[in-house]
């Protein structure tokens, strides 16, 4: 499999030796019949783990009722779905598209033709941070604050200025009559898990409402339950203009979201943006009842405390290894910095059958299901002893 692969697929990844062919929980097996534990989730995109029953159960019935239809008709599911958003979000409107990168394209677009509307054609500038990652789409790629990624792409798409992480000042200088919005990432997950300061997204929403500068949250990797609130904007007692969505959203199928405060998503009328399988009633099944578990089956909890005994552990692990550098996280959303190169780290890990991640070349990434125990916990840890034990 892995020679066809490679004489078939686009090289656009850089592939462990492993084909997965089953998966339940925090659980994955081979093609040999290897079980390994996951702890990076599909980069995050496994909330509820692989395969839940509740997920796997709506999908089959609605695959035999309704695949697809077009958007030009109403279909329930999607109309449910963005109702449940709603209700446990803010005030707003859903988009739903079909990946996080779509998602941000919306929202780069929604905000473009808002600012347009109230304020004129002058007012186009959207603000992001350094460090962040909103995906590989052009728009996305633009608004993207790390020239790696940009690397043999440019011309980027204009109209996108970058200021320092968490620096309030720089936002403020940056607020000039020609910007339309600034785009942040909660917690940024591509440039290493990092934290703003505890003010910055408060004092931040504040400069936005005195500027008439639309907020927007990208949540693709912090939502659906990941810091152990359904999303992390709630940690802050703050709400977005625009918030996107993704990853874990779909419970492992592929679906986005973009939700706007009404008076933002009303610019987008009839013909204003579309996705031909955007909110298509398969996805949004699957969304809904990733929702319903994560909400009504005491997830968000158990992350909580999984999340504050993974960060224990894993403190206790940098005492005894002094090349860990920083152990941060929040919920499980976790991330640990290295002297020394994490992607040998998550190799050898692999290896020993547990699933790690990396983000850059010095910082390990671990985004495990929801629903982990302690003791899958602990599971990890004894794997990262000794594989650090050999450097």
């Amino acid at each position: 499999m892995i020679e066809r692969a490679r004489r078939f697929l686009a090289p656009t990844y850089s592939q462990f030796p492993v084909v997965f062919v089953r998966g339940k929980g925090t659980r994955l097996w081979d093609a040999q019949g290897r079980e390994y534990i996951d702890f990076i989730g599909g980069i995050g995109a496994c909330a509820v783990g692989h395969c839940h029953p509740a997920v796997v159960d709506a999908i089959q019935r609605q695959a035999e009722a309704l695949l697809h239809v077009s958007n030009l008709y109403y279909v329930e599911p999607q109309i449910e779905l963005a109702e449940l958003l709603v209700q446990h979000t803010f005030p707003s409107k859903a988009f739903f598209c079909n990946s996080g990168a779509e998602a941000v394209e919306a929202a780069i677009k929604l905000a473009r033709k808002y600012a347009k509307e109230k304020y004129g054609a002058q007012r186009y500038k959207i603000i992001t941070l350094s460090g962040s990652f909103h995906g590989r789409t052009f728009g996305a790629l633009s608004a993207t604050g790390q020239e790696r990624f940009h690397q043999g792409f440019e011309p980027l798409v204009p109209g996108f200025t970058y200021i320092p992480f968490g620096d309030i000042e720089a936002a403020r200088a940056a607020f000039t009559p020609d910007v339309a919005a600034i785009m942040v990432e909660v917690i940024q997950g591509e440039g290493g898990v990092n934290f703003p300061p505890p003010d910055y997204l408060p004092r931040l929403r504040n400069l936005c409402n005195e500027r008439g500068v639309l907020l927007v949250l990208d949540e693709i990797q912090t939502g659906m339950g990941r810091t152990g609130a359904l999303f992390a904007y709630e940690h802050y007692g703050i709400k977005p203009d625009i918030l996107t969505s993704a990853k874990s959203l779909g419970g492992g199928m592929a679906i986005g979201a973009m939700l706007a405060s009404p008076e933002v998503a009303d610019v987008f009328g009839p013909g204003s943006h579309a996705s031909t399988f955007g909110g298509n009633p398969l996805a949004c099944a699957a969304a809904k009842a990733t929702l319903h578990v994560i909400l009504e089956d005491g997830l968000l909890d158990n992350c909580r405390q999984a999340g504050e005994f993974f960060l224990e552990q894993a403190r206790l692990l940098a005492k005894k290894f002094s090349f860990i550098s920083d152990v941060r996280g929040l919920g499980l959303m976790i991330g640990m910095e290295l002297d020394i190169e994490a992607p040998q780290v998550v190799k050898q890990c692999l290896e020993l059958g547990a699933l790690t991640g990396c983000a850059g070349n010095r910082v390990l990434r671990f985004l495990p299901p929801l629903l982990v125990t302690e003791g899958e916990v602990i599971r990890v840890i004894e794997t990262l002893s000794e594989v650090f034990g050999k450097f």
